[in-house]
């Protein structure tokens, strides 16, 4: 079983480097990322299967000691997270295919987006901070190609402030690996919470810190979000999906390590003032906008501040709420996303003062957009109201009145901004960018799913993916919290 470990990293990467030798071949390039991407789902789906059967499993490869070579480790948590991320990861990447666009064309799209996926499994199988630090830049490095894929100015220009805030993190990061390191002599994770309580309350906590902000840069937490809204409405609307989905949780996964598994307790407080703060600014910040895809962007970071808001209150019920909401909100965020690429590439625009009406034009579309929408601002019966409910519950018991009353009318806030999308983009009158549309053309009067089949394929099964988990919502929760009680040693 613990050999498994490895394939989910070394399958994308060896599918990338065919890739590469494959460039001039666009079709032998999709079927080699095709098979790779889902012999790594049928894997992630094998691992979880096996450790929450057997418990926690572990691999150090090369045959070197434990602690000195390339750590792999399992638990409840990482293979959750290394299921939903890999089926995420081959549904866009699924729906790229059938967007056809530039980027999906370009020959260096499949084996950066291979790369990508190696980094994101890589962050969730590590068994060590700096295994933890390499899987980041692996998965930051193909980021950075994918964002500017095109190469137009306003992905240069964003691309740019991306790149620079993520090599910010990246040295702060590896400055508090190091000096975890320095301060423990090891960085396993098996290791470090008996070593890192043994040490003096002010350097536990300066090292604390240094990750907090790291990871916290990673994840768009207040106040180290502002990259975030500028860079990802630039991408093209499948690697917005796919970033919008997975690279800020990976963010929040490595938060979950250091707060709860290997440094709990000591910012309590902090970290109720910046759950509270991410959620109020990003839905501000997402009423604000006049165009899906910043609306999308900025509810990214609204979103995270519920899953801090978990990690803030600690203890076995919010942890377990957080995990859910975790699970809960990727696929919700990657479908909004492909949901918003195929209207743009239906009319050329996200600008809601540019287009209304497509409910007319075509209702299963705006229903596509409705169910994870709803489920996004925590209405029943969806999935985002199980979640939303857990996390505020485990605010109420443990007395944060102030940051439930924040939760609360964050979640009412974030209902208006999907209205406001539906009632600029859906509702009304079938026009596009001011014009009406003339009954003589293409579009008028035909469904807008059928021009896309593919997209509109892989977007419908993660929307019902969606509500795959509403449904299931008390084995996944009973599941969430036994990858809670693994974290907390509670097992």
């Amino acid at each position: 079983m613990s050999t498994l470990l490895v394939l989910p990293i070394v399958v994308p990467l060896a599918a990338a480097a065919v890739s590469l030798m494959l460039w001039r071949r666009p079709g032998a390039q999709r079927l080699v990322g095709l098979v790779a991407s889902t012999a790594t789902s049928a894997l992630a789906v094998a691992i979880v299967v096996g450790v929450d059967r057997d418990g926690t499993q572990r691999v150090t490869l090369g045959g070197w000691p434990a602690g000195v070579g390339i750590g792999l480790r399992a638990d409840r948590l990482g293979a959750l997270m290394l299921v939903v991320g890999s089926t995420m990861l081959l549904a866009v990447l699924v729906y790229a295919m059938g967007q056809r666009g530039a980027d999906e064309r370009s020959p260096w799209y499949p084996p950066t987006y291979q790369v990508l996926t190696a980094g994101v499994c890589a962050a969730f199988l590590a068994g060590d901070l700096f295994n933890l630090f390499v899987a980041i830049e692996m998965l930051l490095m193909s980021s950075y190609v994918l964002i500017t894929l095109d190469g137009d100015d306003a992905q240069i220009r964003s691309g740019t402030t991306y790149v620079v805030l993520n090599v910010v993190e990246s040295t702060l990061l590896l400055v508090a690996v190091s000096l975890v390191f320095a301060a423990t002599g090891t960085l396993s994770l098996d290791l470090l919470p008996e070593r890192l309580a043994a040490l003096p309350d002010g350097v536990r906590l300066g090292l604390k810190l240094l990750l907090l902000i790291s990871f916290g840069l990673k994840a768009a937490v207040f106040p180290l979000f502002s990259w975030l809204p500028d860079s990802y409405p630039a991408a093209l609307s499948p690697v917005s999906a796919i970033f919008a989905g997975l690279l800020t949780k990976v963010g929040v996964y490595a938060l979950i390590r250091t707060e709860v598994e290997l440094m709990p307790g000591g910012t309590r407080t902090l970290l109720l003032v910046v759950a509270g703060a991410t959620m109020a600014v990003g839905v501000i910040g997402a009423i604000a906008q006049d165009d899906m895809k910043r609306i999308l962007s900025f509810h990214i970071v609204s979103q995270i501040g519920y899953m801090v808001m978990g990690l803030a209150i600690g203890g076995p019920v919010a942890i377990t709420a957080t995990v859910f909401y975790i699970v809960h909100h990727i696929p919700v965020k990657s479908s909004l996303f492909l949901v918003e690429g195929i209207v743009e590439r239906s009319t050329g625009t996200s600008a809601l003062h540019r287009v209304s009406g497509l409910a007319s034009r075509s209702f299963p579309l705006a229903l596509l957009f409705l169910v994870p929408a709803l489920s996004l601002a925590g209405l029943p019966p969806f999935s985002g109201f199980v979640g939303k409910l857990a996390v505020i519950a485990a605010g109420v018991d443990a007395g944060s009145v102030a940051l439930v009353v924040v939760a609360l009318v964050v979640s009412l806030l974030t209902l208006v901004s999907m209205v406001k999308i539906w009632t600029g983009m859906f509702w009304g009158e079938d026009r596009r960018a001011g014009e009406p549309v003339r009954l003589d053309e293409p579009q008028a009067g035909v469904g807008v799913l059928r021009h896309h089949p593919v997209m509109a394929a892989v977007t419908t099964a993660v929307v019902v993916a969606t509500v795959a988990i509403s449904v299931a919502a008390g084995p996944l929760y009973r599941f969430a919290g036994r990858a809670a009680a693994d974290l907390l040693g509670t097992t």
